[in-house]
């Protein structure tokens, strides 16, 4: 014990040697390990912003499908009984999550419980031509639920003018503002229908226009249509039935737990499938992935920096005693003794490094975590596509110890090589070297 309390005061000492060397390398770690804590924070927040908008479109975190409706998607491929099984769904689901709000105050429960209630809806979709007096193009016709959908979708906020939905038997239509552009019609102006039934029939219906929709993307303001779905079943003689039940989770990390819930009830049906997003959603998890290696190849230029700034500071740090190192090792002092004390500096310096980065870092984070992150124009964005307009880092343990544990590790991976450097050493040559 006495031994490694002198070879750590030894190791302190000798990093104080140079003060101004040694804390220009220790600024160079402490700034690495700032920024890849608040960027590896902002990173993954992004990807959660960026998750739930894709996913709040039309997808949601899960969907009840019937077996194979996801590639073949015919209109005969549907949920029997279909606002049954949702409801049933969304109380058992929601029954899951009231538990965790247990012993709280009756007020607090009916906030949280509603802020993390299980939304789901029943959608049905089938193709067909729309008509106005001059023009006809065919789209996708979706029926919903006005009252769930909201809670599931983002379409019913991008509305631009007029009204979403209000009743679940109106002769009524949502549109995008591309469809309106080039069937050339306005709010309450009456469109055609034509397609075919579930049970191979003639689908016909006038609907009036009460909403149009802008969701800045022209696919989708161009080819989709909404309407009630009792509407909807009766014009596609659907019966009891739909396409989709979505279910939209009240975070991405409650969504494994939901799914074994949902897959339970699911068991004696064995015609439905249950879908999570990245199954539905394939290209979203890899666009992820490729901008994390992009990323990552950034952080491990910077890391690589700080590594070498290290290397070159250890480096200068034994070059300079290494008369010293002659004397001690000519007294029997062995070089494998003297390259741990390398080494313990250079760990020093990087629990220094680590523990003010961390610090730091996470109190910016902390920050941001707590008002967000805005850029000019978000707020005006956030406005027009029904989105957040502020950007909230995502603050866990191991996005804060992440960047810091690998800078810390390059640092003393970058400390063999000068350790490695006294085997070679020749205690009458060193002392002679020194002058």
């Amino acid at each position: 014990m006495l031994l490694n309390n002198i070879t750590f005061r030894l190791a302190w000492r000798n990093l104080w040697r140079q003060p101004r060397r040694t804390l220009l390398t220790l600024g160079a770690m402490v700034f690495a390990n700032i920024i890849l804590v608040c960027m590896i924070s902002l990173q993954f927040g992004m990807y959660g912003l960026m998750i739930d908008n894709t996913l709040s479109m039309l997808t949601g975190h899960l969907k009840v499908l019937a077996l194979n409706y996801k590639d073949d998607g015919k209109i005969r491929q549907s949920i029997d009984e279909a606002e049954t099984l949702a409801r049933q769904l969304r109380n058992d689901l929601n029954r899951l999550k009231n538990k965790n709000f247990e012993g709280e105050s009756a007020a607090n429960n009916d906030t949280e419980g509603e802020n993390n209630s299980v939304k789901i809806a029943v959608r049905g979709k089938a193709f067909a031509l729309a008509s106005s007096e001059d023009r006809s193009f065919g789209i996708l016709v979706m029926g919903v639920e006005p009252e769930h959908e909201p809670q599931v979708s983002s379409i019913p906020g991008l509305i631009q003018r007029g009204r979403y939905l209000s009743d679940s038997k109106a002769e009524e239509i949502v549109i995008g503002s591309v469809l309106a552009r080039n069937l050339q019609v306005d709010l309450d102006d009456e469109i055609t229908l034509i397609g075919s039934g579930h049970d191979g029939s003639f689908a016909a219906a006038v609907i009036t226009v009460v909403g149009i929709t802008q969701s800045g993307m022209t696919d989708l303001d161009r080819s989709i249509a909404q309407m009630p779905l009792q509407l909807f079943q009766e014009t596609f003689a659907m019966g009891n039935g739909a396409h989709e039940i979505v279910i939209r989770a009240p975070d991405l990390s409650d969504v494994e737990e939901i799914s074994i819930r949902a897959q339970r009830l699911l068991d004696d049906r064995p015609s439905l499938v249950l879908h999570d997003w990245d199954d539905l959603e394939p290209g979203l998890k890899q666009s992820i992935q490729a901008d994390l290696f992009s990323a990552w190849f950034m952080y491990g230029v910077l890391i690589t920096l700080v590594a070498f700034s290290v290397l070159n500071t250890m480096l200068m740090s034994v070059l300079e005693r290494t008369r010293e190192f002659g004397i001690v090792m000519s007294l029997g002092l062995t070089p494998g003794r003297l390259g741990r004390l390398v080494i313990l500096e250079t760990a020093i310096m990087g629990v220094l490094g680590l523990a003010a980065g961390i610090l730091i870092g996470t109190g910016l984070v902390a920050w941001a975590g707590i008002y967000g992150i805005t850029f000019p124009g978000m707020d005006e964005m956030g406005k027009q596509f029904n989105l957040p307009a502020r950007i909230y880092p995502d603050l866990t343990v191991f996005q804060l110890a992440l960047g810091p544990s690998i800078v810390f590790a390059a640092t003393l991976l970058s400390s063999l090589w000068p350790a490695l450097r006294l085997h070679w050493l020749e205690p009458v040559q060193a002392m002679r070297a020194a002058g």
